[in-house]
């Protein structure tokens, strides 16, 4: 307070807080309507039951709908596909993208049209890559699951996406494929900026490609890792359109609200699934926060 009175003591800060506060109002009054008030108000249905009249108000039931969803199976099945498909599609499309920034990162001919191409399967609509992928499971006329079977791997006459357990990986490899890319321009821009002169100095103390690679390459990429597994798992962990897209056989959280407020119309049910969404992605953020370090994040 007392702090607050000095900056009123002179007409000229008191004109400049003026100013300040005039200059950030509209910002604080767009991000209120636009992301705290839904916020709230998701918050305000979990702890209701909505009636499909949309003349009658919200009846308050309290927890209701949450003990409603830790005592269903089908909750918890939704929970472990979530976490099997956003570690799964995280760990490989991080993998992939890493694997294919180093192969990219070298001088040679066509080098700027083929990082462009790499970049396609994260630009083009999900719609698009998704019916693309559908054609080529098809078990009728599909590439993929002739493949297979001539491979040995593949004999079943119902297509890879109308099976649970093959849905899943399915779900994950096709996830990883999309999102490569971005992992991919991080890791290319990090390395770009790692100085050759260390790699010199490795290669005249004797040091292999793999030495430099444990000793130069993976320390000086620890931080962009760790922000690529982050948004990455923040992203697939909220995945919708490219499960469902793909095929119903897999049902996420994402999923499970959807059908849960929209479908089933139990919107109170689904603001409580969006909650706890929300719920365990800021406990996955803050202990990844802390475990890895503020300044690598």
């Amino acid at each position: 307070m007392a702090g607050l009175e000095r900056y009123f003591e002179s007409p000229a800060q008191r004109r400049e807080t003026l100013l300040g506060i005039a200059l950030i109002l509209p910002s604080v009054v767009l991000i209120s309507g636009v992301v705290l008030y839904p916020i709230v108000y998701n918050v305000y249905l979990s702890f209701t039951t909505v009636p499909l009249n949309p003349n009658q108000a919200p009846t308050w039931v309290g927890l209701s709908n949450y003990v409603d969803l830790v005592t269903s199976p089908r909750f918890w099945q939704a929970f472990r596909t979530t976490l099997v498909f956003t570690v799964g599609s995280t760990v490989l499309s991080t993998l992939v993208g890493l694997g294919v920034a180093l192969l990219f990162d070298r001088e040679f001919r066509g080098r700027r049209l083929a990082r462009g191409l790499v970049l396609l399967p994260h630009v083009t609509p999900i719609i698009a890559v998704a019916f693309v992928w559908q054609f080529m499971l098809s078990p009728l006329w599909g590439t993929i699951p002739n493949i297979l079977a001539e491979w040995g791997l593949y004999s079943a006459e119902a297509g890879l996406l109308s099976r649970r357990s093959t849905a899943l990986p399915t779900v994950i490899v096709f996830s990883a494929w999309r999102n490569f890319p971005f992992a991919f321009l991080l890791f290319v821009a990090r390395l770009q900026a790692i100085p050759e002169s260390m790699y010199e100095a490795a290669r005249i103390d004797g040091a292999g490609a793999v030495a430099q690679f444990k000793d130069i390459t993976l320390p000086e990429l620890k931080g962009t890792i760790a922000i690529v597994v982050l948004l990455r798992f923040i992203w697939e962990f909220n995945a919708f359109a490219q499960v469902w897209l793909l095929t119903k056989q897999v049902l996420t959280l994402p999923i499970f609200a959807y059908q849960t407020a929209f479908a089933n119309f139990e919107q109170g049910l689904g603001a409580a699934i969006s909650l706890l969404l929300f719920v365990v992605q800021a406990m996955f953020v803050v202990g990844f926060v802390t475990l890895f370090g503020e300044d690598k994040v």
